[in-house]
């Protein structure tokens, strides 16, 4: 593409307004090639009115509503966010029930990765040791154990991948009985059972903590290979608080001496040729822009859809950037069992922001509006297009886990839109790859699961080489379509499930775990 080519995206025919594609955005007195004329500069990816806008009327893109104009707008204006009055949020009754009824798409057979095949019938794509820790306490004893399992055990083992602590923020404050206290727990129980752990859990508690070893793990619930082939139905526990524990590298030598018992376990394991059906893959975005729903969350779509044609189960998330395109998701449930599923979870994360004294408009950051995004309503109708066009099978709660629920294909996974704890929650409900998609730009990685980041821009892409997996922007200069970056993201998949580093695990670059917990803390 010509850089001097003023380009702009129309996202639907019925759309008033356009985004601009051209790098630093375009000058006043622009002209389009259909003879559109800007009458003030507009940003990279901003909104510009194709005709003139009332006072009163809708700002559509999308095809939906994003807005009403607070004032007139002439034909070829910025249309800025502080010249929308966002609509209230759509009611949850009268929605559509599973009316989307999509033809069945071929399978795709025949594509294989190699992976770790776990007892319980699950497949990782890594092999890492997960130290599980109770409470927040034992955190920092944890960070240093880790540092010398990898500098003097690791090397001993070298088809062990990593040592990864299992550390969070969880207290002795929390109300352990409330409502809503379960989801923490189950979430540090599932990440736990992560399929890249390949069953070897081991638990470092403190002591007096609320959230006892039983408690998190209670009889029967996990399954541990020893050492010596047999098999525990409890996980290994190092308490610090333990008589035995005299000092504090006593207690770190407890935590190695249990790691490398579990070390040896993993190091038997070898990569095996696996159906692509055994990709557990979540989908996210973080540091949105306006061509988040352009470029790369479309090219993960056309990718989610080739992953469920392939056998494999795919999970989208991120309640408040979904919320407000309900009506589109209830109709391609599968059933009206699962359409109701994802009214519960949106009415649940409403109740739960009342209470908190916010609404979904306080989801958009500054920089998803610097970056083009008005508010809430047209940030979520870029972010649905992520799960494709597949019916969406089944819905997990908080901290569940999809096996649990017995189901595959397309997921609504409900959490929060925070990037750390999408991330940690999808962990649990055995995410073994994961896909993220940014415009403004995130170092975001986990330490847990392989992350795929995709660009939106050119600019950024150039910007962050190594850091970016997957380039989209080419998709709005013209350089490739939707379908050839989402063919490209699935085969990366393959290839990063065989052991392929993306450049986050390159760089050892991983944010922290963070657990949702909605009960209150005492």
């Amino acid at each position: 593409m010509t850089a001097s080519i003023p380009r702009r995206i129309l996202m639907h025919a019925n759309d008033n307004v356009a985004i601009v594609v051209n790098d630093g955005g375009l000058p006043a007195g622009t002209v389009f090639d259909d003879g559109l004329t800007l009458v003030e500069a507009v940003p990279q990816g901003h909104k510009v009115a194709l005709a003139d806008i009332a006072q009163g009327q809708s700002v559509l893109r999308y095809n939906v509503s994003i807005g009403r104009a607070v004032r007139d707008i002439p034909k070829g204006s910025w249309v800025s966010e502080q010249l929308l009055e966002m609509p209230p949020a759509r009611e949850l009754d009268n929605l559509p029930i599973a009316t989307v009824k999509v033809p069945p798409l071929e399978p795709l057979e025949g594509y294989t990765f190699q992976g770790y095949r776990n007892e319980d019938g699950t497949v990782g794509t890594r092999n890492i040791l997960g130290i599980t820790t109770t409470v927040q306490c034992v955190s920092g004893v944890v960070e240093f154990a880790v540092k010398r399992i990898k500098a003097e055990l690791l090397p001993k083992y070298p088809n062990v991948d990593d040592v990864v602590g299992l550390e969070h923020t969880y207290g002795c404050g929390v109300a352990i009985d409330a409502p809503g206290a379960n989801i923490p727990i189950r979430t540090i129980h599932n990440i736990s059972k992560n399929p890249n752990f390949g069953g070897q859990a081991m638990v470092v508690s403190l002591g007096c903590e609320k959230l006892q070893p039983t408690r998190l793990f209670p009889a029967n619930s996990i399954q541990i290979r020893r050492k010596d082939d047999t098999v525990a139905t409890e996980p290994p526990v190092v308490c610090l608080q333990d008589a035995g524990n005299v000092g504090f590298m006593s207690m770190v030598d407890s935590i190695m001496q249990t790691a490398e018992a579990q070390l040896e376990v993993l190091n038997r394991r070898q990569r095996v040729t696996c159906p692509a059906s055994d990709l557990v893959v979540g989908v996210q975005c973080g540091g949105s822009d306006a061509f988040s729903g352009v470029t790369a969350n479309p090219a993960v779509g056309f990718a989610t859809d080739l992953l469920v044609r392939a056998g494999a189960t795919v999970m989208f998330s991120e309640v408040t950037e979904v919320r407000d395109g309900i009506d589109q998701l209830t109709s391609r449930a599968v059933n009206a069992e699962v359409a109701q599923e994802m009214i519960r979870e949106m009415a649940w994360y409403d109740a739960y922001l009342t209470r908190g004294g916010v609404d979904r408009s306080a989801n958009t950051t500054p920089g998803n509006k610097k970056g083009g995004l008005s508010n809430i309503v047209e940030k979520a109708m870029g972010s649905i297009v992520k799960s494709g066009s597949v019916p969406i099978s089944g819905v997990l709660s908080p901290g569940e886990k999809a096996t649990t629920k017995g189901v595959k294909g397309l997921l609504y996974t409900a959490t929060p839109a925070s990037d750390f704890i999408c991330g940690t929650l999808q962990l649990a409900a055995g995410m073994n790859l994961h896909v993220f998609t940014t415009g403004r730009g995130t170092p975001y990685g986990l330490a847990e699961c392989p992350v795929i980041k995709v660009a939106t821009r050119d600019d950024l892409a150039r910007r962050w080489h190594d850091l970016m997996d997957v380039n989209a922007g080419r998709i709005a200069t013209g350089e490739a379509t939707i379908e050839s970056v989402g063919w490209e993201l699935f085969q990366l998949l393959l290839d990063t499930a065989s052991g392929k580093k993306t450049w986050a695990e390159h760089w050892k670059l991983h944010n922290a775990l963070v657990l949702f917990n909605p009960a209150p803390v005492t």
